[in-house]
């Protein structure tokens, strides 16, 4: 049997459960990248299903396909361009209303539309009725009620799909936008007919909408048409806002229309979200709860991971001593004892630490909580120069900056922008952990859950000053309004939770067999050469670059190993362990490199406490900088982001250690 191919793209606001429903199709057949020409994110899957291969692509999560941000752009030119099979919009049962904007605008453009009803088990819960074989034929597709994070309804959706397939084509649904629109509209649809190869491409209709509000994107796809002078000529003089707010108006009241025929107890009232959220969003009790909670998340992190390390330690140890012990070769014995099992081992240590950390991350945002922390800190941010949007791209950067920065293009004014894009490495990406785990874990015993969090809160604290600084002093002006619809509370997922936690762990894993474990060997050889004197020496090579180095970092009281462990950090922050691990030949005869370390007398808890510093602040690693080269589009700004974090890192690391010093006399 020959299994025909379904394209099928899955559309909807953001915070409507599309990647739990994504993630319920497609299980682990599924694979990240980045959209052509643009640093979105592109995720896409298959499932095979009834004789049919389907390819399910992830849309970006949009309010509508009006084309301010990037994400707007891929999510409608993948429809209009790419032409799926069939378009699959999650619906947010708990808020049809908003969510039926985005769905007027999918029904103009004419495509095989399925709609899931996606969180029914929630508005059933609270008590709302929606007649579903109505609401089907007033919006003249088919709807199927799912309940994705318990995998209810997926099967149903899948057959829904097949069977649009094999419909005939959607008509576009029209929405009446009043007499002098609709000439207009008319007027624009007889212009754009004279060129068929854009007609081919395009609804008539839905671009006719497009130019009359106004659509930059829309109005660049008439550039090389032989009817763009006429067009131009229509448009000119218009009030192109005026007509978009009279039809999202028009839209709205067609919306409420149809809720009133086919929900009809669908009122607004207190939910338990809502209850709940009277205490977690407080403007005086939310910010405290949300530190409070990521104390929380780090002591677990810390207290959990522990025998796991043991564990690891323990094999890496005993690796170790069987190098040592069964090859006869020095130069090779050292370049897996001294080299690869020390260096990849020190940083292999904290997988633990990583993978529970990114599972309370991912439990957070499946509950729906971490869509608060943007409006929790929207008045902070506001204050200090920055929209609470902006604090999303920050957020994901305790994942990770690359995608955390890519995530800017979701800002719509360019400063905004700029300003999260040079902020955003100060947030603690996971790639620092296992250096914050190593430190806090030696020098400060039972309290380095509360250090770490400590670190992870300094990083927002210069990230929000430094925001200041730029709107004050670069970028002045008032940061843009902030809106941003919360989703409702949900019980998480314990598997969709696991699958996150493995995609962006195993991202680490590929890190520490790729970038780390190249880092490490380089630094093997300059420490193992030249040959006849001691591995990891001053006389070594790498000992004379750290001490041509050394002197950039010995006012703060670092030597030259931390100075050349903070150099190779520039390729991957694990990498700054991984060369302490390298550089300290924790073998056998030395022990772990957390107790060599400890036996070192020039490495003290306020050396520590510098480190972990320096390392939380300065220059991030080189796919973070190239990101804010290709986002921001300058060389200027690149540099400017490597220089400034450095120089903070400095000077904080310089204020760190001499505090520390007193303290720990």
């Amino acid at each position: 049997m020959v299994e025909t191919k379904i394209r099928v793209a899955l559309a909807g606001n953001p915070n409507v459960g599309k990647t739990t429903v994504f993630n319920a199709i497609t299980g682990a057949r599924q694979k990240v990248g980045n959209w052509p020409g643009v640093t979105v994110e592109k995720k896409v899957g298959t499932k095979e299903y009834a004789g049919h291969v389907l390819e399910i692509v992830d849309l970006p999560g949009t309010y509508s396909l009006t084309a301010y941000s990037a994400d707007e752009v891929v999510a409608r030119d993948y429809i209009l361009e790419e032409k799926p099979d069939v378009v699959v919009q999650i619906l947010d049962s708990t808020n049809l209303e908003r969510n039926l904007y985005l769905s007027t605008q999918l029904l103009e453009m004419g495509t095989k539309l399925v709609f899931a009803l996606n969180m029914s088990d929630l508005s059933e819960s609270r008590g709302d009725e929606v007649d579903i074989l109505r609401l089907e034929k007033l919006l003249g597709t088919s709807l199927i009620k799912t309940t994705a994070n318990e995998g209810k309804g997926i099967n149903a959706l899948l057959d829904a799909i097949i069977t649009k397939t094999d419909s005939e084509a959607h008509l576009p649904h029209e929405i009446g936008y009043g007499k002098d629109i609709e000439e207009k509209i008319r007027h624009l649809e007889n212009i754009l007919v004279k060129d068929m190869t854009l007609m081919n491409r395009y609804p008539s209709r839905w671009f006719s909408i497009k130019l009359l509000e106004g659509d930059e994107n829309a109005r660049s796809k008439l550039s090389r048409s032989s009817v763009k002078p006429e067009v131009e000529k229509f448009l000119s003089g218009l009030d192109s806002e005026g007509y978009e707010a009279e039809m999202a108006d028009k839209r709205y009241e067609f919306i409420s229309s149809i809720l009133s025929q086919a929900c009809t107890t669908c009122a607004e009232k207190m939910s338990p979200s809502d209850m709940v959220d009277k205490v977690l969003t407080n403007r005086y009790l939310g910010i405290p709860i949300f530190l409070a909670l990521m104390w929380g998340m780090f002591e677990l992190t810390f207290t959990f991971a522990s025998p796991f390390m043991e564990l690891i330690d323990m094999f890496f140890g005993s690796l170790a001593e069987s190098v040592a012990a069964n090859i006869d070769s020095s130069w090779l014995a050292s370049l897996l004892g001294d080299g690869i099992i020390a260096g990849v081992g020190s940083v292999i240590l904290f997988v633990p630490n990583i993978f529970i950390l990114f599972f309370l991350l991912a439990l957070l945002e499946d509950s729906g909580y971490l869509a608060r922390a943007a409006f929790i800190m929207d008045r902070l941010m506001y204050s200090m120069g920055l929209q609470g949007k902006s604090f999303i791209p920050m957020l994901m950067g305790f994942g990770c900056s690359v995608p955390a920065i890519m995530a800017t293009r979701t800002l719509e004014d360019e400063k905004d922008r700029l300003i999260t894009m040079m902020v955003t490495p100060f947030m603690s990406c996971g790639a620092r952990m296992p250096v914050y785990v190593l430190l806090a874990g030696t020098f400060f015993g039972k309290q380095a859950g509360s250090v770490i969090f400590g670190l992870y809160v300094l990083g927002i604290i210069v990230a929000i000053l430094s925001a200041k600084l730029f709107r004050s002093v670069i970028f002045k002006g008032k940061p843009s309004s902030f809106i941003m619809e919360l989703p409702p509370y949900h019980v998480p997922s314990v598997g969709n939770s696991l699958k996150h936690m493995w995609n962006q762990g195993s991202l680490y894993l590929k890190r520490v067999g790729t970038v780390i474990a190249g880092g490490v060997v380089i630094i093997w050889l300059l420490a193992y050469f030249p040959q006849g004197v001691e591995y990891g020496s001053a006389e070594s090579y790498i000992g004379s670059l750290g001490k041509l180095l050394e002197p950039l970092v010995a006012p703060i009281g670092f030597d030259w190993k931390i100075a050349i462990s903070l150099i190779f950090g520039f390729l991957a922050k694990e990498v700054v362990l991984g060369s302490l691990g390298t550089l300290y030949g924790t073998g056998e005869d030395e022990g772990i490199l957390s107790s060599t370390l400890a036996a070192d007398p020039t490495f003290t808890p306020a050396i520590a406490l510098g480190l972990m510093v320096f390392t939380l602040l300065y220059v991030p690693c080189i796919g973070a900088v190239a990101v804010i080269k290709k986002e921001s589009g300058s060389w200027k700004w690149m540099l400017f982001a490597a220089a400034y974090s450095t120089a903070i890192a400095w000077i904080m690391a310089f204020a760190t250690v001499k505090i520390g010093n007193i303290i720990f006399a």
